[in-house]
């Protein structure tokens, strides 16, 4: 799997926005937040979009679907600091038979602080791919 999606910069351009509050403990000594914590803050925004797609992730497992993450990539823009209030907006980007990629902005105040994508593979149980869930190709071709 390629990464492919050049994720916008415009907040407008995406589906849902999920609203997180940096603690200090995610913040490094230099006092903004350390480099790993941003594919925790897009896990969690993909998370709560899906809760609000009517998905819920745990759902999904029940059956039988995983996705799995195949890639991960993040632009870091401008640093982000203990006690702000990030806004991580999500957006289905594109999919194929058996994965999908998600875009992701972050931003606070409506200033850019980050973009990311991740790609995502649907595997079975076992890890062996399986067929995208209806919903999900509906969903893309609605977008």
């Amino acid at each position: 799997m390629r990464l492919d999606v050049d994720p916008s910069l415009d907040s407008g351009s995406y589906a849902f926005s999920h609203a997180i509050r940096v603690r200090f403990a995610e913040t490094d000594a230099m006092g903004i937040v350390h480099h790993s914590r941003y594919l925790l803050y897009f896990e969690e925004a993909r998370v709560a979009y899906l809760r609000h797609l009517g998905r819920p992730y745990s759902e999904m497992r029940k059956e039988g679907v995983e996705h799995a993450v195949l890639e991960a990539f993040v632009h870091y823009r401008r640093p982000l600091r203990f006690d702000e209030v990030i806004d991580v907006h999500v957006v289905l980007a594109k999919v194929t038979r058996a994965s999908f990629q998600l875009a992701y902005l972050v931003t606070v105040d409506d200033e850019v602080r980050a973009t990311g994508v991740t790609a995502h593979g649907c595997v079975n149980r076992e890890g062996r791919p399986v067929r995208m869930p209806d919903w999900l190709t509906d969903l893309a071709a609605t977008r």
